[in-house]
């Protein structure tokens, strides 16, 4: 009896092979660019075949993995390994291997190595190596000028109120709509929690930003708002900054504790800052041209997986600062108390940016996005 239900298994595994052959003549891998990896590359254990047409979880949808054809797509970001970055791209690839059932698989390329933010921006439009992209929104404000709503300084001093207005399904589906525009698919927006300033003068109020050297984003609302903080902006590549600090080049700079404690810029700075003047939103983005190529249950793998790799990343993003706050300190700088006043302070300085922006973007999409600040 044991012998004839061996044989019996192995007569339908060889037939549900033979079957999963035939489906595969008619695989999408030809559709990705000529300098990805080949789709056959995913490892077979990534999906046992016989769970190939279940649905990932209920949550998930009827998602038919057998209307999924196989992809090898590309990841690129300009940050480190060690942030919120990497670990939303991360979560993203790993859901979205799951729950096409190992069709398509997504490989990461960190630290700019596919290109800087700007270059992957255009590469992902054009899909001409580059797939998809986590970035912060500020460089993609040269490609998409409603996206400077993001660059209204001192709007929001509480993450959870920003996440508010990123959930908003009204508001989201306005700014959906700004990338589709510049042909781009937006999936979703997660985040890095604040940017903060450090220095090596301690800042109690926005007398002492007077004059000081900050270097920023190559972002023309960030150099007006901290113009006019009183302080003196300093565009420049941030493979420069730690060299900068360390022989006086510049006298402090803005990023997220992660960032800040990722590069060790505490070891050429005294002060950390948290002045919340903007959050570090982290838009996962591919092109309009994959996206809209792609069928109803390929589409809903993307779909479900940002969904939870953005929950992921908000949870990372929490549960990181108090430990990158620890390696500051342990480092030995010193991390300001949140100044409410000195936040009142900037934020009415920032009256006229945030003129400019409302000018460029509309008022109606600028009130959307303010619309949960206290």
């Amino acid at each position: 009896m044991k012998k004839m239900r061996r044989a019996l298994v192995l007569m339908l595994s060889l037939a549900m092979a033979a079957s999963m052959a035939a489906c595969g003549s008619s695989s999408k891998a030809t559709e990705a660019p000529a300098t990805e990896a080949p789709a056959t590359e995913a490892p077979a254990t990534e999906a046992p075949e016989a769970e190939a047409t279940e649905a990932p979880d209920a949550e998930a949808g009827a998602i038919n993995t057998d209307n999924v054809g196989e992809y090898s797509w590309f990841l690129g970001t300009d940050s480190s390994e060690d942030t919120v970055t990497q670990l939303y791209a991360e979560k993203f690839a790993e859901l979205v291997n799951q729950y096409s059932g190992g069709k398509m698989t997504i490989t990461i390329q960190a630290n700019g190595t596919l290109g800087s933010d700007q270059a992957l921006c255009e590469s992902v439009k054009a899909q001409d190596g580059v797939n998809f992209v986590v970035q912060t929104t500020a460089p993609e404000v040269n490609f998409m000028p409603e996206l400077a709503v993001f660059d209204a300084a001192c709007v929001y001093s509480s993450i959870d109120d920003v996440r508010k207005a990123l959930d908003d399904e009204a508001f989201m589906e306005t700014v959906s709509g700004i990338y589709t525009k510049g042909g781009y698919k937006l999936l979703g927006y997660a985040d890095q929690s604040f940017r903060v300033l450090s220095t090596n003068t301690e800042v109690a109020s926005m007398a002492d930003l007077k004059g000081q050297k900050i270097r920023t984003m190559e972002n023309s609302n960030h150099i007006k708002f901290w113009t006019d903080c009183g302080a003196n902006p300093t565009p420049m590549a941030f493979s420069e900054v730690y060299t900068s600090l360390q022989n006086g080049t510049i006298d402090g700079q803005e990023n997220p504790y992660e960032v800040i404690a990722g590069n060790k810029l505490y070891e050429v700075q005294k002060y950390i800052v948290p002045t919340n003047h903007l959050p570090h939103i982290l838009a996962l983005v591919t092109g309009s041209s994959l996206y809209d190529n792609l069928n109803a249950d390929e589409q809903a793998v993307l779909d479900q997986a940002v969904v939870e790799a953005k929950a992921y990343a908000r949870e990372q993003a929490d549960a990181r600062v108090a430990d990158r706050e620890a390696t500051i300190t342990g480092g030995g700088a010193t991390i300001s108390e949140f100044n409410q006043a000195l936040f009142d302070e900037m934020q009415a300085a920032a009256q006229g940016e945030w003129d400019s922006i409302k000018g460029a973007v509309g008022e109606d999409l600028f009130n959307a996005y303010t619309q949960f600040a206290q």
